[in-house]
């Protein structure tokens, strides 16, 4: 028992490390301009915290697999949603720096919303003694992340707004969306790892408040 829990420590630990050095790797290099090759590199990067997350959050068990394919999906649907009608998150459409894509959107937005989703139900999960405020807090937290990522999503070429910035909706579209994904996986009561979910969300949110503040030119 105790081989395994130092096991899972090893692995938790070691996905930290990983997750910090693709992120912190990301900023130097792009700021002294190889940013074309490491965005091209933005595929590897979502995949190592999804790979970690799996072991780490742990989402291994029957449940927590349907709980985060519920995730996924619902992602990729309200993105087809927003890509073909402009009345969910404004008009927009995806660049190539997300990789392959289905019907306009690309499969790792599906993980991305996954990974957000789990990361920020961890992170306040059993700690603030209400349900509905934990729920709402996470969606805060998304909400939070997500202000900085659409400020660089235009110029890493994730995603583009042909008006120029992301309109309120967007936002409003955002937490909406993350309320209700977030009430399912509290819904769901499965294991978490709020370690390893406050380092993915830290590393992420230096990552684009870096170039929120310090654009790409």
């Amino acid at each position: 028992m105790l081989e395994h829990l130092s096991e899972n420590k090893k692995v938790m630990y070691l996905g930290i490390f990983m997750v910090w050095l693709f992120h912190v790797s990301a900023i130097i290099g792009m700021s002294v301009g190889d940013s074309e090759w490491f965005l091209s590199k933005t595929t590897v990067n979502l995949l190592v915290a999804l790979f970690f997350l799996i072991l780490c959050y742990p989402i291994l068990s029957e449940k927590s697999i349907k709980v985060a394919g519920f995730v996924f999906m619902t992602g990729m649907v309200v993105e087809w949603i927003g890509v073909h009608n402009d009345w969910l998150f404004g008009s927009y459409y995806y660049g190539n720096n997300l990789g392959p894509k289905i019907y306009g959107v690309p499969l790792l937005i599906g993980v991305n919303w996954l990974t957000l989703t789990f990361i920020t139900s961890a992170m306040v999960m059993k700690k603030l003694g209400n349900k509905w405020l934990e729920i709402a807090v996470a969606s805060v937290l998304m909400l939070f992340l997500d202000f900085f990522i659409e400020v660089s999503a235009p110029p890493f070429d994730f995603w583009i707004w042909p008006e120029g910035e992301a309109p309120l909706r967007n936002f409003i579209a955002w937490f909406c969306i993350a309320f209700v994904l977030h009430y399912v996986v509290q819904k769901a009561n499965i294991k978490w790892n709020s370690v390893f979910s406050w380092q993915v969300y830290l590393a992420q949110l230096v990552f684009f408040m870096y170039f929120y503040f310090i654009p790409l030119l």
